[in-house]
């Protein structure tokens, strides 16, 4: 596996930033903090950057690791004939950073389709995963949205994701369905995540996953395979994936915990805090 180093950015100040592959794919792997090794895994239309909050509460108890998924945020975006964008692809490269990382096992935390991942690799690689935690996870179909439903059209979708989706329609996008609090997050963050999606490369990289992980069905075949211990956690006005989708995740993984946090689709975003104290609570049982 090769490294190289890569210059720290101003939100990822005082961690160290690098470089690994993993899967064939570059990937940007951030790390704060000494401990137990904690992973925490983004979904999409975000990157690594999502975590930061969360990664420096938890920072003083943990080893915490947060990558940007293949496609992703500084990771490399390769075409989709070289990387398939499903989940099972995503869980490989994951798998393989371990590997690359020498983590051994670790408590993973998992976001939408980093829930989704998170939820796969525990199934196939219980050897890996120490404690799991899925928030608001990708473990049923989303709510029909207009972005979502126009990526899956052949023509239409390719000319909307790589050139129609503008920053005032990102933005709008972002506070309708990711926050319950349309005002929790700036201008300035969303702004951020634009100019990370706002490339080719990056634009085919979200259609590429849209259109890959339309059927969730594989997911929620295997939550039931899981003996991992469990928190589920979920925002109770998440309007992408209700709350039933939670409770529904939560009982098929048998002893599974379920929590509920006051925020929307992404509480990482909006109660980073309360997300990060629920997690420590959580490991600290486990230990």
């Amino acid at each position: 596996m090769a490294e190289r180093p890569a210059q720290p950015t101003f939100d990822d100040l005082g961690a160290t930033t690098r470089d690994v592959t993993a899967s064939g794919v570059r990937l940007r792997v951030v790390e704060r903090g000494n401990g137990p090794k904690l992973v925490l895994l983004h979904s999409l239309f975000v990157d690594h950057s999502t975590w930061n909050a969360v990664a420096e509460e938890l920072a003083s108890d943990y080893c915490v690791i947060t990558p940007d998924l293949p496609g992703y945020g500084e990771s490399e975006k390769p075409a989709p004939s070289r990387f398939a964008y499903d989940v099972n692809a995503f869980t490989s490269a994951i798998a393989d950073l371990y590997a690359a990382l020498s983590l051994g096992r670790a408590a993973v935390v998992g976001h939408g389709l980093g829930g989704a991942i998170a939820l796969t690799l525990a199934a196939r690689h219980p050897e890996l995963v120490s404690e799991l935690v899925v928030v608001d996870a990708l473990a049923e179909g989303a709510e029909p949205w207009l972005y979502g439903r126009l990526a899956h059209l052949p023509i239409a979708g390719s000319l909307v994701f790589k050139q129609l989706l503008g920053r005032s329609s990102f933005r709008a996008f972002f506070r309708q369905l990711f926050l319950g609090d349309g005002s929790a997050a700036s201008d300035q963050r969303l702004d951020k995540y634009y100019e990370s999606f706002n490339t080719p490369a990056a634009r085919g990289s979200v259609l590429a996953t849209l259109r890959a992980t339309v059927d969730t069905r594989p997911v929620a075949a295997q939550t039931s395979r899981i003996q991992t211990r469990t928190l589920v956690l979920w925002g109770h006005k998440d309007r992408l994936l209700p709350v039933s989708v939670g409770q529904r995740l939560a009982r098929e993984i048998r002893g599974a915990r379920f929590e509920l946090l006051d925020a929307g689709h992404a509480p990482q975003e909006e109660r980073p805090r309360e997300l990060a104290d629920a997690v420590r609570r959580f490991l600290r049982e486990a230990r």
